[in-house]
């Protein structure tokens, strides 16, 4: 991806997103996720950046276990380099819908997966302010909470003031977003999908409702963002919109959608960004080994009633 000339020697940062670490203190376990993320750590270190992006879902069930939090915010203070979080949905509960889905094994009812002021909180209180912007070696870099857009909530009014603000900034020579979900799945001018329809949630799921997405944008296009990066798609893609590029981020912990595009990667592992005088270019790095080691309980977004501890490895 070309974003003009640098004007400093060539440099390294790497993003990874959805690891989704978890514990056997919960009422699911996921060992092969844990071991997964501990083989990206080895790999990302190796490669050696100047920073660490992680774009959202560092925990299994975060919104839920504080502990779980705690347990990789531990993890990472032992990287031998800075690293920048947002959250993901999985950290602090899902982007909010005024009604709920069809009805979906498994899964609890999407009203109640809101994300709440209390679970932003609780992940602001161990890894910092969920939206934020700083300067590397004359690239911005900025995160943001994109579960806020259109949840009415105290923290969505402060996250728009911050992104007016951050638009009135002096450019940069490059300016790098990450966000958790997508900004679009397909297309930038797609419609806003109905959540109650059995064959758009998927979209609604893994999307920006309008008018947001397109307030986004213009944000992004109002700060000279050349790259976006995003999460919760577990599959690799490239959109571009308006000379600005959208990189759909790999996971670490498991695949999804890999037959939703002809040109979709959803093989495990994360990018690794080199900053040179033509611009800022990833590369794909795959886990040198994705493990198969497996646990206990539900998957997806299961209702209480589906959250047995009694079964959890560790009491």
């Amino acid at each position: 991806m070309g974003t003009g000339n640098c004007l400093m020697g060539p440099w390294v940062f790497a993003h990874v997103a959805d690891i989704q670490v978890g514990s056997p203190r919960s009422f699911r376990f996921a060992p092969a996720w844990n071991d997964n993320w501990q083989t990206a750590r080895k790999q990302i270190i190796d490669a050696d950046p100047e920073l660490l992006l992680i774009g959202g879902d560092l925990t299994r069930d975060g919104n839920l276990h504080r502990y779980e939090l705690e347990a990789i915010k531990k993890d990472l203070d032992g990287l031998p380099f800075p690293y920048h979080v947002i959250p993901g949905n999985m950290d602090t509960g899902n982007k909010h819908g005024d009604v709920s889905g069809p009805p979906r094994e498994g899964r609890d009812t999407d009203v109640n997966l809101n994300m709440t002021s209390e679970q932003l909180a609780q992940f602001v209180s161990i890894f910092g302010p969920a939206h934020w912007s700083f300067v590397h070696k004359h690239v911005r870099f900025s995160g943001l909470c994109d579960m806020l857009a259109g949840s009415a909530l105290p923290e969505e009014r402060e996250q728009w003031k911050w992104l007016d603000e951050l638009a009135a900034l002096p450019r940069e020579k490059h300016h790098v977003w990450i966000m958790h979900s997508p900004l679009f799945l397909d297309d930038l001018h797609e419609p806003t999908w109905d959540i109650r329809d059995p064959a758009e949630y998927v979209y609604w799921y893994f999307n920006i409702d309008e008018p947001h997405r397109s307030r986004l944008f213009e944000t992004f296009k109002a700060t000279g963002a050349g790259l976006v990066i995003t999460g919760h798609i577990h599959c690799r893609k490239a959109h571009f919109a308006d000379g600005i590029r959208f990189d759909l981020a790999p996971a670490t912990c498991m695949s999804q959608l890999g037959d939703h595009w002809p040109d979709g990667d959803p093989t495990l592992g994360f990018t690794k960004y080199e900053v040179t005088e033509q611009g800022i270019c990833g590369t794909f790095v795959p886990l040198s080994e994705a493990s198969t080691r497996t646990g206990y309980g539900p998957g997806g977004h299961p209702p209480p009633s589906a959250r047995d501890y009694s079964i959890a490895w560790e009491k």
